[in-house]
């Protein structure tokens, strides 16, 4: 029988351990994502420590789309866990032990010099995902058959007015507000909607990168689809959760234009990306509310400041944004213009 510290095992990993003849001396539970599936590092009697992913319900294991993007990713290749076993009907997927070391808590731990490196490093992924993924496109494939097109990308917005001005801040919009704000952020969404599509992770960012024996592993890549080619940069260079340099964040630009090759408008394409970033920060801060305001879960409330500022910051950067900008001052004071008070 499995000994477990601190806390009952799920029926579902005490059903995957049992039928599989896996004695463990320990089920950890770890932290996971803002989805619903759970997950538990299981420390055997003998071999080697694996992790099982609990989803909240029974899945088909032949169309799940871990599975299907993880054949994926692996062929192109970009490191990413391996599948090691299933229980599908128990809703329990047998992964790789990637350790506890995300990109993100690697920030501080080492030198400069090597998390720069690290992030080089990173970018450079991006970069085979969107070339291998262009060669190796199949239909057999989910991610070639779903894009961040003009209606997802619009929802994304619309989730931050729900879920961060209204659910989290309490903006009470009047419906000509509500119309106004909307035809504004649909022309942002309009553009990155007609950009070409490259494959793209879809949550690319510093926690969905973790550090193994000195190797980054890429996980959470479930929701993989086509989208702009500055979606993934966008997510891990304007991450949330971590403050990037500015100066770094122009280096990683010059290094994944460098990867890609070819004639580039330098100056184009950092319009392109700061587009991108300021969509995938607005979607962020609606993520944040929602997990704070409607699920009572906290733990995000510290990332919500920078995001801000980062979002800010590109609102101010350009002329085009200054209707945006006026719409969003009365319901998010950070946006507002700063006088010097001195």
């Amino acid at each position: 029988m499995t000994v477990v510290a601190d806390s009952a095992i799920p029926a579902g990993i005490a059903g995957y351990l049992d039928r599989h003849r896996v004695e463990a001396s320990h089920v950890v539970p770890l932290t996971g994502d803002a989805s619903d599936r759970r997950y538990f590092r299981i420390v055997p009697r003998t071999g080697p420590t694996f992790v099982l992913a609990l989803h909240a319900a029974p899945f088909d294991y032949a169309t799940l789309p871990f599975v299907n993007v993880a054949e994926l990713f692996a062929a192109l290749p970009v490191p990413v866990p391996r599948v090691i076993g299933e229980a599908a009907d128990l809703g329990v997927l047998a992964l790789d032990d990637l350790g506890d070391v995300t990109l993100q808590a690697h920030v501080g731990s080492a030198s400069a010099v090597a998390h720069a490196a690290l992030y080089r490093r990173a970018v450079g992924f991006i970069e085979v995902l969107q070339r291998r993924g262009r060669e190796l496109e199949d239909a057999r494939y989910v991610p070639y058959g779903i894009a961040f097109d003009h209606d997802k990308l619009m929802w994304e917005m619309d989730f931050f007015v729900k879920h961060f001005l209204e659910g989290f801040r309490g903006v009470v919009l009047a419906p000509s507000a509500r119309e106004a704000l909307r035809a504004a952020l649909g022309e942002l969404v309009a553009e990155l909607a007609a950009e070409p599509r490259v494959l793209c992770h879809r949550d690319y960012h510093s926690r969905n990168l973790m550090l193994r024996d000195d190797e980054l592993h890429i996980i959470d890549f479930q929701d993989a689809r086509m989208g702009p080619d500055t979606y993934d940069l966008a997510s891990l260079l304007r991450d949330s959760y971590v403050d990037l340099p500015a100066g770094a964040l122009e280096d990683l630009l010059a290094h994944f234009l460098a990867l890609r090759g070819g004639a580039v408008d330098h100056q184009q394409f950092r319009r392109r990306f700061d587009l991108m970033a300021l969509q995938r920060n607005l979607k962020a801060l609606g993520t944040f509310g929602y997990q704070t305001a409607a699920r009572g879960n906290p733990v995000y409330l510290q990332y919500i400041p920078r995001t801000l500022e980062y979002a800010r910051g590109t609102l101010y950067k350009y002329d085009r944004f200054a209707r945006l900008r006026e719409l969003l001052a009365p319901c998010v004071p950070e946006f507002r213009e700063r006088r010097d008070t001195t």
